[in-house]
């Protein structure tokens, strides 16, 4: 990808990373073993740092229930989005997800102030 230079600067930092895919296109299953490989793995970030979407076009019959997803992608959390019928679905997801970011960012938080007092 022509942005790959760009790529350590936008993971300097980063808590958590959300990868949005097309469930219907075949080149994105794949694609999206890259991205976690490279923006999870290599980081490294906690797989509950990670936030997987299938986004379903608007009138797409997608099959939302039968998406397998090989391993080691099937550990992460999947939600799809189809925001003609349940945009609140997906937005309740979110909150979760964001909820869990702050869970651990306070964890790591309170483990260095006890590794700094003793």
């Amino acid at each position: 990808s022509r942005f790959e230079t760009c790529w350590p600067a936008l993971m300097k930092d980063s808590h958590g990373v959300i990868i949005i895919f097309n469930p219907e296109l075949p080149s994105h299953l794949k694609e999206i073993e890259m991205w976690y490989s490279c923006f999870v793995q290599q980081q490294p970030l906690l797989d509950s740092q990670c936030l997987l979407v299938a986004h379903h076009k608007p009138g797409s019959a997608g099959d939302m229930e039968n998406l397998s997803l090989a391993y080691p992608l099937n550990k992460l959390k999947l939600i799809h989005s189809n925001l003609e019928e349940d945009p609140e679905d997906v937005r309740m997801e979110f909150i979760k997800y964001f909820r869990t970011i702050i869970t651990i960012l306070n964890e790591s938080r309170e483990r260095e102030e006890m590794s700094i007092i003793s």
